[in-house]
């Protein structure tokens, strides 16, 4: 009988996996609003039912998109910043790790920022709890580069804001057959992010 459960079990993680796959790139190509459920689930190859055993509605798929890309953003950013490290290489390494993400998963991360006004105001608070945490996680790097004296910027919660937006909106131009990879960028924008925030030679 226990096998049976970890087969139906395995089963049901392999459908839900598939939905959330969909709708992401039904979402991105169409637009919240535009999808339907019936678009996600014939491209999950599942049928419209199938998308009420997992969630409850569209929007709670949307949601789910949303919590998971910005835990890994989350945690991938937190990871890179090693606390031996100088401010600059922290800071590059976090940006270079921002970047890798909104490059490689640019379609996850178009929806998961351009989609959100279509999350319920509870979802909504949610989703914006995970930004601050990844906004202060980037702030208080270059708050410590300005104490330690190897930034020089007015306004580092400014600075941090936009390194975050510029990583955001290459999400919404990147394309994976264009000629810059990934890491091309990674490691333009972490330079590019030095200069932002004053760092010293």
């Amino acid at each position: 009988m226990s096998d049976v459960r970890t087969s139906t079990q395995a089963r049901g993680d392999r459908s839900r996996a598939r939905l959330l796959d969909a709708a992401v790139q039904a979402f991105s190509a169409k637009g919240f609003h535009g999808t339907s459920t019936r678009d996600i689930a014939t491209a999950a190859g599942l049928s419209p039912a199938a998308v009420y055993v997992h969630h409850r509605s569209k929007e709670e798929l949307l949601h789910a998109i949303a919590v998971r890309g910005h835990e890994v953003i989350l945690e991938a950013v937190t990871d890179a910043t090693r606390a031996d490290a100088s401010p600059a290489e922290r800071v590059a390494a976090a940006v270079r790790t921002y970047v890798l993400f909104h490059a490689r998963s640019h379609t996850t991360a178009r929806v998961i920022n351009y989609e959100l006004a279509a999350l319920t105001d509870e979802h909504l608070r949610e989703i914006a709890s995970l930004r601050r945490a990844i906004d202060t996680v980037m702030r208080d790097l270059v708050e410590e580069g300005v104490r330690s004296g190897d930034f020089d910027t007015p306004d580092p919660a400014k600075a941090a804001t936009a390194l975050l937006s510029l990583g955001i909106d290459l999400a919404r131009w990147y394309r994976d057959d264009g000629s810059w990879t990934p890491e091309a960028l990674a490691d333009f924008y972490a330079d590019l992010a030095l200069r932002a925030v004053g760092a010293r030679p």
